[in-house]
């Protein structure tokens, strides 16, 4: 297991990847839509891991309700998983509290699941399977 990325909300995707590629050289590997989640993502690769820019694409979605309550700021951590239904089940058996009972499909064709904040030390945890 390894971190896989940390999400970061921003308010502007175009504006957050001046300050990457102006300041720290980082350039994404592209921009994509996810509207299951409300959302459009920018992945930059930091060596073995991302940093997602996570720009909402409606403010009711909960990337929108984040900023709107907490500002831009990370948003998450992502670890990289073999199996994300068997690290649910192993959440499930721990007791954790699931935002998602199964897995659902993420960026770049990933199989992603969160675990909530409230059992994960205020963190709000994703798992992710590569496809």
């Amino acid at each position: 297991m390894k971190i896989d990325h940390l999400g970061v909300a921003v308010q502007s995707i175009e504006e957050a990847l001046s300050f990457y590629e102006r300041v720290l050289g980082i350039t994404a590997s592209g921009i994509e839509e996810i509207p299951s989640q409300k959302v459009r993502v920018a992945m930059l690769p930091v060596g073995e891991s991302k940093v997602e820019l996570l720009e909402p694409t409606d403010p009711s979605g909960p990337v929108g309700r984040f900023i709107e309550k907490r500002g831009e700021g990370l948003h998450h951590v992502a670890f990289r998983v073999e199996d994300v239904e068997a690290a649910l089940d192993r959440a499930r058996d721990a007791k954790v509290k699931l935002i998602d009972e199964t897995p659902r499909r993420g960026a770049h064709g990933t199989r992603i699941a969160f675990l909530h904040p409230a059992s994960t030390n205020g963190v709000l945890i994703e798992l992710v399977e590569a496809s």
